[in-house]
């Protein structure tokens, strides 16, 4: 993780000194470096791009989206946050070479469990994932110092409560249900939802299965019961099947 005196002075940011460790005891598996553009982040998170206008936005797991260089052109506040940011823009350009090779290929040998309602072919969906990601490495290769991407992962992110006015969080939790247990899921929500003063949106609910987060009825309890309240939306958008609704945590529950 990158010492944050590095970046400029943000209010955002907690002190690095003062700022508690990762939990030791919590391994990230590893996980596709994957992004998508911030017209499909619109559709699955259901945005509103020009009331986010000079608004704080935080993009968790965000891969080589180009949702924050997008964004930023748009007078949107938009910080990005990955375990891989930190890397040389080379490691990050092989990287995703590398995961969208792999990706691609996995999808043309699976078509039954795409929904072609956003993009008429997986090779459209290609062109365009594969020019967000070159977006995000020219915008990467220019801001990084800047402090718009910032190297962290779930569930600690270094930022002081409140920090961002929306926290979006997509295609890492319920996606990767399998290599995360329970008490991840809590604490990953949990975290989100410290950062946020408004709301947390995460999508989608279901694996690349189609199947919905086994544990979410008893995550939502129990979110409720540490004062996060939690509804499910549906949104207009199904790439893979399932993927059509997304979770939105209000971390202001009484």
């Amino acid at each position: 993780m990158p010492v944050l005196t590095a970046h400029p002075p943000n209010a955002r940011f907690r002190a690095a000194r003062g700022a508690p460790p990762p939990p030791p005891e919590i391994e990230l598996p590893t996980v596709s470096f994957f992004g998508r553009s911030l017209d499909e982040y619109a559709r699955f998170f259901s945005l509103d791009v020009a009331a986010l206008r000079h608004r704080a936005v935080l993009d968790v797991a965000a891969g080589p989206a180009s949702f924050a260089a997008e964004a930023c052109r748009r007078n949107i506040d938009a910080v990005a946050v990955d375990p891989l940011y930190g890397s040389a823009f080379e490691a990050l350009a092989a990287q995703v070479q590398l995961d969208y090779a792999k990706m691609f290929a996995q999808m043309r040998a699976k078509p039954r469990l795409f929904r072609f309602r956003s993009f008429p072919s997986i090779d459209a969906a290609e062109a365009d994932r594969r020019a967000a990601a070159q977006r995000f490495l020219s915008d990467y290769e220019a801001h990084r110092v800047h402090g718009r991407y910032v190297g962290a992962a779930l569930p600690w992110l270094p930022f002081f409560d409140g920090a961002f006015d929306l926290v979006l969080c997509a295609h890492l939790l319920f996606t990767y249900a399998r290599r995360f247990d329970f008490a991840w899921h809590f604490a990953a929500c949990r975290e989100l939802a410290r950062v946020s003063a408004g709301e947390v949106r995460v999508h989608p609910l279901c694996g690349p299965d189609g199947r919905r987060y086994v544990e979410l009825d008893r995550l939502r309890a129990e979110l409720l019961a540490d004062g996060v309240a939690s509804k499910v939306v549906r949104v207009d958008y199904e790439f893979f099947i399932g993927s059509n609704s997304m979770l939105v945590l209000n971390p202001s529950a009484p």
